[in-house]
């Protein structure tokens, strides 16, 4: 045994660990407990490695493996490699008595054995950009939008996971939500399943009941929009022309350069891909207006914005929304949220995406979907034809906005891994263009001082 001083306290720090079966006895301290080999837990989990940050070395967090190795999913290294690497790192600073590291030491390590398992520049580069990312609070907002039966919910949630992002919204929830628990003018029967004198005339309905959804969310968006904080919405409530952010100086060639309907399939992203900026809509902050436009929304009045949820918690956002009883449809008009620069001086990321299927898969979905007894217990005696045919009027609809930086991605039951994989690349290099000029912003406003 030896002795180490551990801010202004002598220590006892155990003789280095040789590997996995080293004797429990070496950590006195410790509780002896014998791992199944199906538990993912190691001893090293019992020994605190502090990570210390700032240029004095006056805070720091114990380093988690398991968050480590989330940390390494984002940069699209695999899951069992990512924990495997946080495993080989907390074995090698403990091995080496390394119980107070700084973070610039912790990522030299870190970096050296992401190099040695094939994982080198590419990927650390990754992993530096989701940090400045993250300490910097960026507001991110991605939205999924697309009819039923084309895997929103899906690749909401399995993006979230890639991206260790915690909070996932889903429009029919807030739909309900606002149905049942306020005085809101919503139908228990879907718009598409209704009829129609038109399809000019189920647009209209479709982007009313949008507006009013949009309404149910604002609070969820103002806290992320002040706090930096990322968020997902997924769902058929999601009418783009309510979000995409507007830029005044957009020259029609530019706005036209940002058209885009992705195949996965024929679609690579790597270092020499680049994406047009036009696509990524990151809110400009010298604007002539005293305050940024965050997000453009029909419907929504602050007031009202303000009642809504402020988490995305069920309980939460029936306590909130119950204020917005007394609503009346003509506080529906049109109203642009603003937030004030001092408010968050950090410009929003927000990212748009349609998820499209092909025709005839789509529809053979569609008419499992609708022959469900889940739904024909809400819809009877509706038909088929009918209820498909307004579906692909709203897709279509949903499709009209690749000319404002919305991204169509055609998605397909047996090319789904790839389709994941390359909305992760794609929506990484969105975050590092989007931080990158906030960045760049920031130096500027920086030096002008």
């Amino acid at each position: 045994m030896k002795k180490e001083k551990e801010k202004g306290k002598a220590i006892d720090v155990s003789s280095p660990v040789s590997g996995e079966d080293s004797d429990d006895k070496q950590f006195p301290s410790f509780p002896s407990v014998r791992f199944s080999s199906r538990n993912a837990s190691s001893k090293y989990d019992f020994v605190k490695v502090k990570v210390w940050l700032g240029d004095n070395a006056d805070h720091y967090y114990v380093l988690s493996r398991f968050l480590l190795s989330r940390m390494l999913t984002v940069t699209k290294i695999p899951n069992h490699v990512a924990i495997k690497i946080a495993l080989e790192l907390k074995k090698l600073l403990i091995d080496n008595s390394l119980l107070d590291v700084s973070q610039s030491d912790l990522e030299a390590n870190l970096f050296k054995l992401m190099g040695r398992r094939g994982y080198g520049e590419e990927y650390i580069n990754r992993y530096k950009m989701m940090t400045t990312f993250h300490h910097q609070r960026v507001p991110l907002v991605i939205l999924v939008c697309g009819t039923a039966c084309v895997g929103k919910s899906t690749i909401a949630t399995q993006l979230a996971q890639r991206l260790n992002l915690p909070n996932v919204l889903q429009t029919d929830m807030v739909y309900e939500l606002l149905r049942t628990s306020t005085d809101a003018p919503l139908a228990s029967t879907p718009v598409w399943a209704r009829d129609f004198n038109s399809s000019e005339e189920l647009i209209t309905e479709f982007c009313r009941e949008c507006r009013v959804v949009r309404k149910g969310l604002g609070g969820d968006l103002k806290k992320a929009m002040k706090d930096g904080k990322p968020i997902i919405i997924e769902g058929i409530h999601l009418d783009p022309s309510i979000y995409l952010v507007e830029d005044e100086n957009k020259s029609p060639s530019a706005a036209n350069a940002g058209n885009k309907e992705i195949n996965p399939l024929s679609a690579e992203l790597d270092d020499n891909t680049s994406i047009n900026t036009e696509s990524i809509n990151v809110v400009s902050g010298d604007e002539t207006n005293s305050d940024s436009k965050i997000l453009s929304s029909e419907g929504v009045n602050d007031d009202l914005a303000d009642a809504a949820s402020s988490s995305t918690s069920p309980s939460n956002l029936i306590g909130s929304i119950t204020e917005l009883k007394d609503a009346s449809p003509k506080e529906l008009e049109i109203e642009k949220i603003t937030i004030s620069k001092e408010k968050s001086g950090t410009k929003p990321i927000i990212v748009p995406i349609v998820l499209k299927m092909a025709e005839f898969d789509h529809k053979a979905l569609l008419e499992e979907w609708i022959s469900s007894r889940t739904f024909t217990d809400k819809c009877p005696d509706q038909d088929h034809d009918k209820l498909i045919a307004n579906l692909k009027t709203i897709q279509d609809y949903l499709c009209s906005f690749t000319s404002q930086g919305l991204t169509v991605v055609n998605v397909s039951a047996t090319t789904f891994p790839q389709t994941l994989d390359w909305l992760h690349g794609y929506l990484l290099q969105c975050i590092e263009q989007g931080t990158s000029l906030g960045s760049h912003e920031n130096a500027t406003q920086v030096a002008a001082k």
